[in-house]
């Protein structure tokens, strides 16, 4: 017993010089960056990923063009740091991220290349599953229908949530 003892205080002892690394006076353990929760303990990069519709290489671009550094965490951000973030998430096109970096491309309403995330990305995701029920699309009438849209096999599976053989 004497042995799993020492084991447990190593681990906390272990934890309490992780948070001593980490907890400075301005430290944010949660931060709140485009109507997104982000965890302060993760390194920048791979905290902003939990935005929606900003994945890794588009967090890895943005920490580069706002002169951030990779090794720092969420929580240690300035909040000029973090303006810069938000500025080149919004504007993309304005520090010279290439169009095809974009996940909007020649948007078919507006034919504008743009970067959507957050809450932006549902309701755009929406709006087009909308146009294609509209226009009677296949696409549009398979979402319509609840079954697979991009060319799956449907005879065996995809029956989840549904009622699906033969009733006597």
């Amino acid at each position: 017993s004497s042995s799993s003892s020492s084991k447990s205080s190593s681990k906390s002892s272990g934890r309490g010089t992780m948070s001593a690394l980490i907890a400075g006076s301005d430290f944010q353990h949660i931060l709140r960056i485009l109507n997104t929760n982000i965890d302060g303990r993760v390194k920048v990069m791979y905290a902003i990923t939990s935005i929606k519709g900003i994945g890794r290489r588009f967090a890895n671009i943005i920490c580069k063009k706002a002169e951030i550094d990779m090794n720092k965490r969420a929580g240690e951000l300035k909040p000029d740091e973090i303006e810069r973030l938000v500025a080149i998430i919004q504007n993309p096109l304005n520090f010279r991220i290439p169009l095809w970096f974009l996940n909007r491309q020649k948007d078919v309403v507006t034919g504008k290349y743009t970067q959507i995330f957050a809450n932006g990305l549902e309701q755009k995701l929406r709006e087009d599953i909308e146009r294609l029920k509209k226009m009677r699309a296949h696409r549009g009438l398979r979402h319509y229908w609840g079954i697979k849209v991009r060319g799956q096999h449907t005879k065996t599976t995809g029956r989840r949530g549904r009622t699906v053989g033969i009733r006597k």
